[in-house]
C-alpha cells in the first residue's frame, strides 16, 4: 500500500518562497490565499538573534481533527494519506478550521473569478498583458479523485466551500511530485511513498534526525522536518496569529 509522505529539509530551507509560488500558480488560489506558507522565524535578544524558515503545508494527519469534526463527511482520509474535501458534500460550516492546530484552512467567500488578483478589465492593465488574464480554474481539479471517485475542493474554487492543501492531488495521481517539491531550488521538500522502508524518502529520514509540528497533540502528520529543532511554543504561537487562527 502506498502512504505519502513529505519531508522539509530545514537545513536547507532559505526562505525564497519559491514554494508559495508554486503553490499558487498550480492551484489558482485567490488572493490572500496560501496554502502553503514560509514562517520566517527569528528567536533570541538583539543582537544575538538567529532567523530560521518553516515550510508549512497541510500536514495530511492521519488523526485528523477536521475529518474527524466534519458533520457531513466532506473532509476525508484517503488510504494513500492524503486529507482532503469533497467540495459536492461540503456546507461551508467552518468545523475543520477551528478544529485544525495548524491553521492551514481558508474559506472561499465568494465567486472564483470575481476573487482574483487584479481588475483585469482596467483597459491600462490589459494593454500591458495583451489581454491575457491568469486562470482561476483548473481543469485537472474538475474531475473526480481516487477509488472513490470524489470531487476535491481545490483549483475549482467553489464559493462557501473549505480549502487547502492537497499535496497536488491531481499531479500524484499521473506520477508526479506536488508542485512546491518540484520548485524548491534547493531541494529542502521531498516527497514519497514511506509505506515502502526502501523508497528514497524512507531512507532519508531514517538516516535524519526528525521531528513533526504538535506531534505532542496526536494528530499523526504526514509531514515530517528534519534539521533544526522543533518549534517553541511562542514559535507556533505566531504561526496561528499569521495563519489567521485565534486560540
Amino acid at each position: 500500500m502506498t502512504k505519502y509522505t513529505m519531508v522539509v529539509d530545514l537545513d536547507r530551507c532559505q526562505g525564497c518562497r519559491a514554494c508559495m509560488e508554486a503553490c499558487k500558480i498550480e492551484n489558482n488560489t485567490t488572493e490572500g490565499v496560501f496554502w502553503m506558507y514560509v514562517f520566517r522565524l527569528e528567536e533570541g535578544e538583539y543582537p544575538n538573534t538567529q532567523q530560521t524558515y518553516l515550510p508549512r503545508p497541510c500536514q495530511h494527519c492521519d488523526n485528523a481533527p477536521c475529518v474527524k469534526v466534519c458533520p457531513v463527511g466532506a473532509r476525508y482520509k484517503r488510504e494513500d494519506g492524503l486529507v482532503l474535501t469533497d467540495f459536492d458534500r461540503c456546507i461551508g460550516c467552518r468545523y475543520c478550521e477551528l478544529a485544525c492546530p495548524y491553521g492551514v484552512n481558508y474559506f472561499n467567500w465568494g465567486k472564483p473569478e470575481k476573487q482574483h488578483y487584479g481588475e483585469w478589465d482596467d483597459p491600462d492593465l490589459q494593454a500591458v498583458t495583451g489581454g491575457a488574464n491568469p486562470p482561476w480554474s483548473n481543469p485537472d481539479l474538475a474531475r473526480p479523485h481516487g477509488d472513490e471517485q470524489r470531487m476535491v475542493a481545490g483549483g475549482g474554487h467553489h464559493k462557501g466551500v473549505m480549502e487547502k492543501c492537497t499535496f497536488c492531488v491531481h499531479l500524484v495521481e499521473r506520477g508526479e511530485l506536488p508542485a512546491c517539491v518540484v520548485t524548491c531550488p534547493v531541494q529542502a521538500l521531498r516527497f514519497g511513498n514511506t509505506d515502502d522502508p526502501e523508497t528514497p524518502v524512507s531512507r532519508f529520514i531514517r538516516e535524519h534526525g526528525h521531528f513533526r509540528l504538535l506531534d505532542e497533540l496526536g494528530t499523526e502528520p504526514r509531514v515530517v522536518y528534519v534539521g533544526g529543532q522543533p518549534p517553541s511554543d511562542e514559535v507556533h504561537e505566531i504561526e496561528l496569529v499569521h495563519a489567521g487562527v485565534e486560540r
